[in-house]
């Protein structure tokens, strides 16, 4: 197991899968909690048939998975629905993270989760990587990418951590508002970076 773990956060639409596409081609191994979060509520999981008991059969799709956007449109209009869902599945997704770092065998491990410190998953971590962006650029990309309104896209924002929270967090930060070629050179600087500080445990 890696003993060395790297949490890796940032808002919606920051660019987290760009940042941890680039440490996993350095030979990173990379735990991510939105494929957790999928592998918790997979059919026949019994996360999933509590929400479908809870929140009807709209919310499951014809093949028996989730549909996702109904379901993040329904919990992102309603604060206590966001709650129920958020107090059956954090414990779950917490548990299936614990699991894959306990596997990791590269020199650190990279966490990547949107929702890294209002989880509390940042206790699984020795430091806080945030990626960050200017908010109307965060917006766009998320419009863009997701097909979503922008009033959806700046609900999800303000249910988020607010970017001056997770910044305050932040051990290293790379600001990703700059080309490929710049982002290239932050991760590969920060890799060393890790390295370093591996080997000094």
């Amino acid at each position: 197991m890696s003993r060395f773990v790297v949490g890796l956060t940032g808002g919606i639409g920051s660019g987290k899968t760009a940042v941890s596409d680039r440490f996993r081609a350095l030979g990173i191994n990379i735990v991510d909690a939105d494929i957790a979060s999928r592998i918790v509520v997979e059919p026949g999981k019994p996360a999933l048939k509590a929400i479908q008991k809870h929140f009807g059969a709209t919310v499951i799709q014809a093949d028996g998975s989730l549909d996702r956007a109904i379901m993040r449109e329904k919990v992102f209009k309603d604060k206590q629905e966001r709650k129920w869902l958020e107090q059956l599945l954090h414990p779950l997704i917490n548990e299936e993270i614990r699991k894959e770092l306990a596997t990791s065998a590269s020199p650190y491990t990279l966490l990547v989760s949107p929702l890294l410190i209002e989880t509390g998953q940042s206790r699984f971590t020795q430091r806080i990587l945030v990626v960050d962006v200017p908010l109307e650029q965060q917006i766009e990309r998320t419009m863009a990418r997701d097909n979503n309104s922008e009033e959806q896209v700046r609900n999800i924002i303000k249910a988020q951590t607010s970017r001056e929270e997770r910044v305050a967090s932040a051990d290293d930060i790379i600001v990703n508002d700059q080309d490929i070629d710049q982002l290239d050179r932050s991760v590969s600087e920060l890799h060393t970076k890790y390295l370093k500080l591996v080997n000094q445990e």
